[in-house]
């Protein structure tokens, strides 16, 4: 059966490094890490008081006062992203159908804030329900979609995925294969997360999960570093526009590039530890590379789940290794969530973004804050520590692996007419 071959024509993000694509790309590029102590609340008392919040995000720039109340901090994120990719695509009212329009954004944990302050006002009210109406839709994680839907009335497919760490990669693969089997002509699609709050920080802490180096947050995440300790919590919203090739040609838009592959799979092992082989990484690479008739020489950079955990990196180095085999050693491997932080459920969507902009600048963003190899991790591997490379990237693959055992992988690659 011939696919409609899936295009990208337009990217809107919000991150710890910058409120647009271009900011945050720069940064990247920079070997900046948007880590700081925590503002949003007083963290004196917990274990771990940092953390890559955004920075300097004015709602006001894009809702009406109503309209803040109304919204989690997760859907505002959504929606002011979906604004930048829109105009990034050149998508207007006359170029094209709403109904063949579709949006499939998701978030890991949703409207997180909103649901600790409804019960924090429970409690301080002497549990008189006195509970907003706007309590449901604010924390429900398809709101998000729904809202973007509204926004632009698009009335394609509306959906939102749900699978933790990996939501995004799962939100550009349902897109893909709607597109490739003609059911849109385009997709507003990829994750938003804004938790970083009392219970989230209190609760990824509690299992063992965070890195406490108080004394110096921006070194604190660390992938592929000896010293690592843990993940540091991100927030951020990244919407990619995927649009039919053929569509995407008839209206003129600028393609920057191809998505050329998914695979997904379960490792079926742990709550919340991936499997120590990395089975269900490596099914899921095999699985994205074979869907884009490629082979594994055919990549040139990895953009890797790399959270900056003891037991999640060398998993993930160790199914690359078994996958790539000795073409590991040509390639560019890197994690910027050493910069951004872990983004839960918009970890993916941004780390598409960086894939994207690798292909089309020709630029491998660095692993930062890397000191000291670890004795289990490959030397020869260039894991781009600490400076960005430049070198020709043709195709880019980015995984993203969520709690459950959920695991991503999508390619993008050069697009040739």
């Amino acid at each position: 059966m011939k696919y409609d071959r899936v295009v990208i024509t337009g990217m809107g993000a919000l991150t710890p490094l910058g409120n647009s694509v271009s900011d945050y790309w720069q940064n990247l590029v920079n070997g900046k890490s948007g880590c700081d102590y925590i503002t949003k609340f007083d963290a004196s008392k917990f274990k771990t008081r940092f953390a890559c919040e955004i920075k300097n995000f004015n709602p006001s720039l894009y809702f009406d006062r109503k309209e803040i109340n109304r919204l989690d901090p997760y859907a505002q994120l959504a929606i002011a992203s979906s604004d930048e990719a829109m105009n990034d695509a050149g998508l207007v009212k006359d170029n094209y159908d709403p109904d063949r329009i579709g949006v499939i954004v998701g978030s890991g944990i949703g409207g997180f804030t909103t649901f600790q302050e409804e019960l924090i006002n429970y409690g301080l009210n002497n549990r008189t329900p006195k509970f907003s109406p706007f309590f449901i839709p604010k924390i429900i994680c398809d709101m998000g979609a729904g809202l973007i839907s509204m926004r632009y009335n698009l009335r394609g497919p509306n959906f939102a995925v749900v699978s933790a760490c990996a939501t995004s990669n799962n939100a550009l693969i349902e897109a893909l294969y709607h597109l490739r089997l003609n059911k849109a002509d385009a997709f507003l699609c990829g994750g938003t997360e804004m938790g970083i709050c009392e219970a989230a920080v209190a609760g990824f802490s509690s299992m063992k999960a965070l890195s406490e180096r108080n004394d110096d947050p921006a070194t604190a995440s660390c992938p592929y570093d000896k010293n690592r300790d843990g993940f540091v919590i991100g927030e951020a919203s990244g919407i990619l526009i995927l649009e039919r090739l053929e569509h995407a040609l008839k209206r003129g838009a600028k393609i920057y590039c191809e998505l050329a592959g998914a695979g997904a799979s379960g490792d079926a092992y742990h709550m919340t530890a991936p499997h120590p082989e990395g089975l269900g990484a490596k099914k899921s690479m095999r699985s994205a590379i074979e869907d884009a008739c490629m082979q594994p020489g055919d990549i040139d950079y990895i953009n890797t789940h790399g959270t900056s955990t003891s037991l999640g990196d060398v998993a993930e180095v160790k199914a690359i290794k078994d996958v790539f085999g000795d073409d590991v050693y040509n390639l560019n491997i890197s994690s910027t969530k050493s910069m951004t932080g872990h983004c839960l459920g918009a970890a993916g969507a941004i780390e598409a973004i960086a894939c994207i902009k690798s292909i089309t600048d020709d630029v491998v963003p660095p692993t930062i804050n890397h000191t000291t190899d670890d004795p289990e991790l490959d030397k020869r591997i260039n894991f781009t520590f600490n400076v960005a490379q430049k070198r020709k990237v043709r195709a880019a693959l980015s995984n993203s692996f969520g709690f459950g055992g959920h695991n991503s992988t999508v390619i993008f690659k050069e697009y040739i007419a």
